[in-house]
C-alpha cells in the first residue's frame, strides 16, 4: 500500500511515516504544504493520502481544499484527513463522497493498532468518521433544522400536507376534527415564519420547507 503524507508538523509527519512503514505500508513521499502534496501525488500515484486540514500558508483549510481536489481528479485515491480541530462545515462535501474516506481527530488517536486498522479499512474502500465529528454534524443539523420549532403533531400534519392531502383528508387520517387540523396548519405557517400571502400559496411553501429539511 503506497501512502503519501502531508502535514507541516515535521515531527508528527516523520513519526507517522515510521509507524506506517513498520506496519507494512510504503511511504512514497512527504509534503509540508498543499502545493507540494498535489505535485507529489501526480508523481508518485499513491493508494492513500494522509493529510492535515490546516497547512501553510494561511493554516486554515489548505489540506481540506487539496483533499477535495484529489477526490475530484483522482477518485480512486483513498484519503484520510487528520486534524486537531472539528471542521464540520468544510468537511461535509468531502465526507459526502462516501467511499475511501476518513476523518480523525489527532488528539483522539490513542491506540496504534486501532489507527493502523482504520487506515487499512479506508484504503480498502471503507469510510471512518471520528465520533466527535458525528456529534457535531448531528448538533449542526438540529441547529439548522427549520422544522425544530414544530411539535410532533404539527410535523405529522405537515407530512400529510406534503402527501397532497386536504385538511379534511388529514382530519380523517388523524381521527381529529377539520377545525383542529386548520388550527395546526395556522400554527405551522406561523412557526415557519412564512410570508403573509394567499393561504394555499403558504401551504406550498410549508411543504417545500418540509421536503428540503428531510
Amino acid at each position: 500500500m503506497r501512502v503519501l503524507l502531508a502535514d507541516d508538523d515535521v515531527l508528527l509527519r516523520e513519526g507517522l511515516a515510521s509507524l506506517l512503514e513498520r506496519s507494512g505500508f510504503e511511504v512514497v513521499g512527504q509534503a509540508g504544504d498543499a502545493a507540494a502534496l498535489l505535485a507529489l501525488l501526480r508523481e508518485q500515484a499513491p493508494d492513500l493520502v494522509v493529510v492535515d486540514i490546516r497547512m501553510p500558508p494561511t493554516h486554515t483549510t489548505e489540506g481540506l481544499d487539496a483533499a477535495r481536489e484529489i477526490r475530484a481528479a483522482f477518485p480512486d485515491v483513498a484519503i484520510l484527513v487528520l486534524s486537531a480541530h472539528v471542521e464540520v462545515e468544510h468537511a461535509m462535501e468531502l465526507l459526502a463522497s462516501g467511499q475511501r474516506i476518513g476523518y480523525l481527530l489527532k488528539s483522539r488517536i490513542t491506540d496504534v493498532e486501532d489507527f493502523i486498522e482504520t487506515v487499512e479499512r479506508i484504503a480498502k474502500g471503507g469510510s471512518v468518521v471520528d465520533p466527535a465529528l458525528v456529534r457535531e454534524l448531528v448538533n449542526a443539523r438540529k441547529r439548522n433544522d427549520p422544522l425544530a420549532v414544530l411539535s410532533d403533531r404539527e410535523r405529522e400534519v405537515l407530512a400529510l400536507m406534503a402527501e397532497g392531502r386536504s385538511n379534511a383528508g388529514i382530519a380523517r387520517r388523524l381521527w381529529v376534527t377539520e377545525g383542529t387540523v386548520e388550527k395546526h396548519v395556522r400554527h405551522i405557517l406561523a412557526k415557519l415564519k412564512l410570508p403573509e400571502a394567499d393561504e394555499d400559496h403558504r401551504r406550498v411553501l410549508a411543504v417545500v420547507t418540509f421536503l428540503d429539511a428531510r
